[in-house]
């Protein structure tokens, strides 16, 4: 299984300038590994031929690079090894991958998570916080949030606005009568997800990059990123992984697998409450989904974060 990956011959871009890629991004054959078919009637965002010559064309794919290599484009805004196309497959299109064009169609939009009212580029500040582990995230007007921005738009923009397209986001799986079991979701990982992200959820390098991102350890994302949560990762992995064959795994090997790597420490929340992890629990983890943030698991403490 490749939780959050994305697709390995998008590393070769590391080594090319942002706008030199040669590989044109409706190339499917060439950017992805192979994914189920679409139905009909799915939304089908535009494709890079449809993009005119011009600054606003230019500044699309400059938001297309940064997307699928963010790590290596905006360094100082990502604290971990990841791209925004390791939550994102298929360069933000595919559906129940939480696409690009079923998101910013729908924003502004309140979110729970801070109690407002968000702009789209709040979204991805947030993204840049809590999934990059980034720190301090890029300015609402910087160049990094004006080209995701663009590029996202230009994806959404043959949808409707204010409408949930399906496709959108990461569709719920509901837990079984089981919950879950971290024992039946090591045996997952050891079967479905070890040969890619490794024994100990490490990733794999080819040089100083990530062309199979780390599921946790201080590469991965943080506490305060909503895959911390077990339902959404379950929601995830059941509609995406493996890579190629999402689907394949049945709603509980989902859970489980989910529960299993978000028992593993992680960078910490960054709105640790007076570095405590049982007050930051109850102000932000209790009542957002089912996670194991300031639980104890065999003992240990989890959310003590990592370095």
């Amino acid at each position: 299984m490749k939780v959050f990956l994305f697709a390995p011959v998008l590393s070769v871009l590391i080594s090319l300038p942002v706008l030199a890629a040669t590989i044109a991004m409706e190339d499917q054959s060439q950017l992805q590994a192979p994914v189920a078919a679409h139905p009909a009637s799915q939304f089908q965002p535009p494709l890079e031929s449809e993009l005119p010559d011009n600054a606003y064309g230019k500044l699309v794919r400059q938001g297309y690079a940064l997307f699928v290599d963010t790590k290596r484009l905006a360094p100082k805004f990502v604290g971990n090894g990841l791209n925004c196309s390791n939550c994102h497959l298929d360069q933000g299109r595919l559906a129940n991958s939480a696409p690009l064009w079923g998101a910013y169609p729908m924003y502004p939009a309140y979110r729970k998570k801070n109690d407002k009212v968000n702009t789209f580029a709040e979204r991805l500040q947030g993204c840049f916080q809590f999934s990059m582990n980034g720190g301090t995230p890029p300015a609402a007007d910087s160049p990094e949030i004006t080209a995701l921005s663009v590029y996202s738009y230009w994806l959404a923009s043959k949808a409707p606005l204010g409408v949930e397209l399906p496709g959108r986001g990461y569709p719920e799986v509901p837990s079984s009568a089981n919950a879950y079991d971290l024992a039946r979701g090591a045996e997952v990982y050891k079967g479905q997800c070890a040969v890619c992200h490794g024994a100990e959820g490490q990733g794999q390098k080819v040089g100083d990059s990530y062309v199979m991102p780390p599921l946790w350890g201080k590469d991965s994302y943080n506490w305060g990123a909503g895959m911390h949560r077990i339902n959404t990762a379950a929601s995830f992995i059941k509609y995406n992984m493996p890579l190629g064959k999402g689907g394949s795994l049945t709603d509980q090997q989902a859970w489980d697998v989910a529960a299993y790597v978000n028992s593993h420490e992680r960078p910490q929340d960054p709105r640790l409450v007076d570095g405590s992890v049982e007050k930051t629990r109850v102000k932000f983890h209790a009542n957002d989904g089912v996670n194991l943030y300031g639980q104890t698991v065999e003992g240990v403490l989890i959310g003590q974060g990592i370095r």
